[in-house]
């Protein structure tokens, strides 16, 4: 750390984990918990979605489907949603405070996850035009929770964990996939038992039990729960030192704060805190930000946009894969509430054998490999396993093979995860100023979701119809797009062992470095 830097900031990076770095954790976390179950048990009811409001829309004698514009509207406006949150609340984050916004995010979310549940009328159009309003507001509002989640636990985490406790946070993202699986199929069970029908085949019209309208509203609204539980203790959170210090100005509240969160004493340092802010001072738009940081934007920008392609249209066409792979039945050989109970169940295996330990190897080998390294490796063997699927497809989409294709399905996951889906959101909340933190990363998380929407509303039209030629084509394009993730992840830099301020240069480093350039220039000049 360099001895410029201020006494509240240095406490901070040197700190013991103590409990409150847990607790901070399990609360920034649980948000994660419930973006990640509200933005993928869409998947679980979307088929059911199609047999009880779209039950004319049939193709080779099977149930009723939502059309395919529908569909990617269903799926995908919740991403948009998120879209247009992360760049909205991340600005204000940087603007008015990690805390003073972070609340609203969590409030958005309960009602409109609820909302979701609800219906403005009985018609198709109603239903779904609903549907699709209160998940572009849900996504709004789990869009702001990711740069404002990795800003505050970037900000209080000491140097030698910080990776392991931003990962431990997004990897709740993986307990949510399972719990949305898990909640879908207790659900879908539960009503199954209590309302037997015969399958599509034996009997279109009974084949779709009336009460089925409940559970998928039930699924949607369960969303709205962990985010209750965790408001009082979200609101409870003092505002970073970082942001009082550097953005507000104040240190002695920094100081006093971040004092009483650790049990330690902290000098104020107001006169030295004025002279680092005024070497801080710069504009995201400014040419001293473009030389210092340009290249890492961009890098944090571009490989999280080819990371979510693949990832989403993974979690999001799944439904779609698994018949074809064998692990559920076909449409027509069940009835409504019996495909959204196997659909689930086999989005619960995929993501409890596949995904969920993905997360956890980041959050146990991030401080030892090296957030750039385990991005590299995540890249490289996620387009490895596609490109297997991809050219062996034929032979690998057959009975005898299922548990082949399964395998090499899971081990994408499980290289997402243990790879760029972890990284990706930990580099930004390290890489950038604290003036500009929350921005940045909201900046790179958008780009992700722009990537989502490329999965979400293009690649998932390959899958739809469970056409082989076209689900082969899917995991070739996803193949070369973890490649070329592959190759942009050198716009990175490793930021592992560093301080904040190390890394962004806000503690006169930088400063240094460039006035000695500008020196050696001069005196060349001269020379000649």
């Amino acid at each position: 750390m360099a001895s410029n830097n201020l006494s509240v900031l240095e406490a901070l990076d040197t700190a013991r984990t103590q409990w409150y770095h847990a607790k901070a954790i399990v609360i920034a976390g649980m948000g994660f918990f419930t973006d990640a179950y509200d933005l993928f048990c869409i998947s679980t009811v979307s088929k059911l979605l199609g047999r009880l409001y779209y039950p004319e829309h049939t193709t080779d004698g099977n149930p009723g489907k939502l059309p395919t514009h529908i569909n990617n509207a269903v799926i995908g406006v919740a991403l948009v949603g998120t879209l247009s949150g992360q760049l909205v609340f991340g600005w204000l984050g940087d603007k008015l405070g990690r805390k003073k916004v972070y609340g609203i995010t969590l409030i958005l979310m309960v009602i409109c996850a609820i909302c979701s549940g609800l219906s403005f009328g009985f018609s198709p159009k109603a239903v779904i035009g609903t549907l699709c309003f209160f998940r572009f507001w849900l996504g709004f509002g789990i869009g702001g929770d990711y740069p404002l989640s990795a800003t505050i636990m970037s900000e209080y985490a000491n140097k030698r964990t910080r990776g392991s406790f931003i990962a431990a946070v997004f990897a709740m993202q993986g307990v949510g996939i399972i719990f949305a699986g898990l909640v879908s199929m207790i659900v879908s069970h539960v009503f199954l038992k209590a309302n037997w029908a015969p399958a599509y085949e034996d009997n279109p019209v009974l084949s779709t039990q009336k009460n089925a309208d409940y559970a998928w509203r039930i699924v949607l609204m369960i969303g709205a729960l962990p985010a209750l539980l965790t408001y009082y203790w979200r609101i409870q959170m003092p505002e970073t030192g970082r942001y009082t210090a550097v953005i507000e100005g104040n240190a002695k509240q920094a100081a006093a704060d971040m004092g009483r969160v650790l049990d330690i004493e902290i000098q104020a340092e107001q006169e030295k805190l004025a002279m680092f802010k005024a070497n801080n001072d710069y504009p995201l738009n400014s040419r001293k930000f473009i030389n210092r940081h340009g290249r890492h934007l961009i890098g944090t920008m571009t490989t999280w946009f080819l990371l979510d392609i693949a990832f989403y249209s993974q979690n999001l066409t799944q439904k779609d894969i698994f018949p074809v792979m064998g692990l559920t039945k076909k449409a027509k050989q069940v009835n409504a509430l019996e495909e959204m109970f196997e659909t689930s169940r086999a989005m619960f295996v995929i993501a409890m054998f596949g995904t969920f330990p993905g997360y956890w190897f980041t959050v146990a080998f991030i401080e030892k490999l090296g957030r750039f390294n385990i991005q590299l490796m995540g890249f490289f063997m996620m387009s490895i396993f596609m490109f297997i699927i991809g050219i062996k497809y034929d032979a690998l989409a057959t009975h005898e093979n299922r548990w082949l294709f399964a395998g090499l399905y899971g081990l994408t996951f499980f290289f997402a995860n243990f790879g760029p889906n972890s990284t990706t959101f930990v580099l930004p909340a390290e890489l950038f100023p604290t003036r500009v933190r929350s921005t940045c990363h909201a900046m790179s998380a958008a780009a992700g979701k722009a990537g989502a929407m490329v999965g979400a509303f293009g690649i998932q039209t390959y899958t739809l119809q469970g056409d082989r030629h076209k689900i082969k084509k899917a995991m070739i394009i996803l193949a070369v797009t973890n490649m070329l993730g592959f190759f942009f992840t050198f716009l990175v830099t490793e930021t592992k062992g560093r301080s904040l301020e190390e890394i962004s240069g806000e503690d006169g480093s930088k400063d240094k470095a460039e006035a000695q350039m500008s020196n050696r220039g001069d005196r060349e000049v001269q020379e000649i």
